[in-house]
């Protein structure tokens, strides 16, 4: 990824921009009181968060912010049964469905808008939460600050479902199972959407369901604060 990054960022158009790897915890090539904003997006609720403070402290500036998002699963605007669906399967506990292949606490703190990470308010202030929670009534319809939505048709919505870290590990441990793209009888996301498509009316009765489009959006959560 790294190389991916560097090859299509030149430094002739971007010289002020650089990529390095390192772990949140020990970020060695950056200085003391150096760093003026430090930006998480759908990685924080990975983080060692007794190591993670005081290195964040040790860079940032102060009155430096951090800022780290996190989005859960999607919810199907104006599809309430194929969004029910997929809750059934991204968290029941059978074996054959996905609950049991989320890596925890990880996904628990994404699900709860990462209110689990809590700066130490000995060297942290004006710490903010900005959330958002889609209803199923339409776009926009949900609670608090939107972030992210996408109008997506139905066959690109299941092969971003196929890229989730849950699948990835169910695909693993269910190498019998391929998907039908694959040539297969089906995986756990064809049965999803199978399920999906019998719940949902105005998708049972359009051969050409895959393309149909849907409306997306997804429950966030946005975590800010400043170094005292």
């Amino acid at each position: 990824m790294i190389q991916q990054a560097r090859s299509t960022t030149s430094k002739e158009q971007y010289p002020n921009v650089d990529f390095h790897l390192a772990s949140a915890e020990s970020i060695p090539f950056l200085h003391d009181a150096s760093t003026d904003l430090v930006i998480a997006g759908q990685a924080a609720h990975w983080f060692d968060y007794p190591k993670l403070f005081p290195e964040l402290k040790r860079i940032l500036r102060a009155k430096g912010t951090i800022a780290f998002i996190g989005y859960s699963d999607p919810k199907f605007i104006q599809c309430p049964r194929a969004t029910e669906v997929l809750k059934h399967y991204a968290y029941g506990d059978d074996d054959l469905l996905l609950g049991p292949w989320w890596s925890q606490p990880g996904r628990a703190i994404v699900e709860n808008k990462l209110r689990d990470i809590e700066p130490p308010t000995s060297d942290w202030e004006d710490i903010q939460r900005v959330e958002y929670e889609p209803e199923v009534e339409g776009p926009r319809t949900g609670s608090g600050t939107m972030f992210l939505d996408k109008t997506m048709k139905i066959g690109q919505c299941m092969k971003y479902i196929r890229t989730w870290s849950a699948v990835h590990k169910w695909q693993e441990a269910h190498k019998d199972h391929l998907d039908r793209e694959q040539g297969g009888t089906g995986d756990v996301v064809d049965w999803m959407f199978d399920r999906m498509r019998e719940a949902e009316p105005a998708w049972r009765n359009d051969n050409c369901w895959k393309e149909k489009e849907i409306e997306i959006e997804w429950p966030t959560g946005l975590l800010l604060a400043k170094k005292k």
